[in-house]
C-alpha cells in the first residue's frame, strides 16, 4: 500500500473531510442573501456533506460539486443522487471554473491554491452580485506548543487580519466572518476515530503510519482545541459592492 492509498483508507467513508456543521452553511447563505433559484458550486466538495446541505436548503437552485479526488466524487455523487439532475458532481480543478455561479461555497479547501490566488481565479466564474463563502485555518493566539505542532504542515497560516488582507489582495471585501471551532471539529474527528478503531491493528506499514499520523493530529487538537480554528468568511468582489 502506498502512503496515498493508506491516507485514503483512513479517510474512506467519512461523512466529511474537514470541520464544519450544517449551521455554518445556513449562516453563510443567510449573510450572502442566497435564497432565489440560481447556480451554486461547492468547490472541493469532498464526500459531499455540505453539498447535501446546500441541496436540501436551496430547493430550486442548480447545484454542482467539484473535487479533484475521484473517490470523493463517487461518494458525493451517491450522497446527492436523491436530488436527481438538479445536483451534479464532477472531478476537476476547482480553480478552473466556467460558471457563472451565484454562490461558491468552499469548506477548508481554498488554502490549496491560496486564498488570494483562488479568489482571483474565481472572479471570471462569478455572476454579477455573486458571493463566496470559504473557511480557512486561522490563528486565534500565539503559534506555540500544540498549536504550532498542529499547524506545522501549513506554515502560511495567519490570523484573521491576515486572512482579510489576502481577501483584499484578491479584490474582494469581507461581508462577515464566523469562527469554526469545538463541535464542528468533533463532527470531523469522531467518525475518524471510529474508522481508525475498525482498522486496527494494521499490519501494512503505510497504513500503520497513516493511522499514527491521524491519531497524533486528533490528540494535538484535543490538547489545544480552544485555540485551533477555521474562520468562515463570506466575501464578494469589490466592484459588486452596493
Amino acid at each position: 500500500m502506498t502512503p496515498d492509498e493508506a491516507f485514503f483508507t483512513v479517510h474512506a467513508d467519512l461523512p466529511r473531510e474537514g470541520p464544519g456543521l450544517p449551521a455554518d452553511v445556513l449562516w453563510a447563505l443567510e449573510l450572502a442573501g442566497v435564497s432565489a433559484p440560481g447556480r451554486v458550486l461547492d468547490a472541493g466538495c469532498g464526500p459531499g456533506a455540505d453539498l447535501e446541505m446546500l441541496a436540501e436548503v436551496l430547493h430550486e437552485a442548480r447545484i454542482e460539486g467539484v473535487d479533484g479526488v475521484a473517490g470523493f466524487v463517487a461518494q458525493a455523487s451517491a450522497r446527492v443522487a436523491r436530488f436527481g439532475d438538479r445536483v451534479r458532481v464532477f472531478e476537476g480543478d476547482m480553480t478552473a471554473l466556467s460558471g457563472p455561479y451565484d454562490f461558491i461555497w468552499c469548506a477548508g479547501a481554498l488554502y490549496y491554491p491560496g486564498v488570494t490566488e483562488g479568489l482571483r481565479a474565481w472572479r471570471g466564474a462569478l455572476a454579477r452580485g455573486a458571493t463566496v463563502a470559504f473557511s480557512e485555518p486561522v490563528l486565534t493566539g500565539p503559534l506555540e506548543g500544540a498549536v504550532m505542532e498542529f499547524w506545522a504542515g501549513y506554515p502560511e497560516i495567519t490570523n484573521l487580519d491576515g486572512v482579510a488582507a489576502r481577501v483584499q489582495a484578491a479584490g474582494y471585501e469581507v461581508l462577515g466572518h464566523r469562527m469554526v471551532q469545538g463541535a464542528a471539529w468533533e463532527a470531523y474527528y469522531a467518525p475518524m476515530e471510529a474508522r481508525i478503531a475498525g482498522l486496527k491493528p494494521a499490519t501494512d506499514p503505510a497504513l500503520a503510519a497513516a493511522i499514527e499520523d491521524a491519531e497524533r493530529e486528533i490528540a494535538l487538537w484535543r490538547q489545544a482545541q480552544g485555540a485551533i480554528a477555521y474562520a468562515l468568511l463570506v466575501v464578494r468582489p469589490v466592484d459588486e459592492a452596493s
